[in-house]
């Protein structure tokens, strides 16, 4: 089984796009090459594959506040889970369940009026998660450029410490911190867990 999220940017007419294309390849370029792996297409849509469907949500979540620093931009994603039966070597043009599962449930965002859904062969994981997300999205939907900044970097590099990352961007551990509880990190990275062990128990 494989992930797929499907996308596109919020409010991409409001900036140029070589304000947000460059941050955007390079973002979907640490999960693989293009355009077997991911691929930018009609503009700001994008779509990507990912090889272990238990890290779909920690993806959608890490390229949403990469997005976000870019303020007014945002992201509406649609994570789908399932087989892939036919590999073009391009992804666009790929088949199977997973890329079916993404792609219906991306066209359903505006009927759901959310910017992140999920659907799985499991339909009962499929209930709660997206039951969640409403939940999370309340919260995340109102980071700040700056909340959204420290919640990439610490996803991005879990390895340093709040002082390193403070560092980093050229504030205080103190400051990394505020922006960290201001975006209510810490439930959101206990929630991301939960729900890849879910996935994962389910695979």
């Amino acid at each position: 089984m494989i992930a797929v999220l499907t996308g596109d940017l919020v409010n991409s007419q409001d900036e140029s796009p070589e304000i947000w294309m460059p941050p955007l390849k390079q973002l979907l370029a640490n999960w693989g090459h293009s355009p077997q792996g991911w691929e930018v297409y009609r503009g700001d849509s994008f779509q990507l594959r990912l090889e272990d469907p238990a890290n779909s949500l920690k993806a959608a979540i890490f390229i949403k506040s990469r997005i976000k620093m870019m303020s007014p931009l945002d992201v509406r994603m649609a994570i789908g889970i399932g087989e892939m039966t036919f590999d073009a070597g391009k992804i666009t043009e790929s088949n199977g369940s997973a890329f079916v599962h993404s792609g219906e449930t991306f066209e359903s965002l505006k009927k759901r009026k959310q910017d992140l859904a999920f659907k799985s062969p499991w339909k009962e994981l499929d209930q709660m998660v997206n039951i969640e997300l409403k939940l999370a999205l309340t919260i995340m939907d109102g980071w700040t450029a700056n909340a959204a900044e420290a919640v990439f970097h610490t996803l991005d590099t879990p390895e340093l410490s709040q002082q390193e990352q403070g560092a980093k961007l050229g504030i205080t551990q103190h400051a990394f911190s505020t922006r960290l509880k201001r975006a209510h990190f810490e439930v959101i990275r206990q929630w991301m867990e939960y729900v890849s062990h879910k996935i994962e128990s389910n695979l």
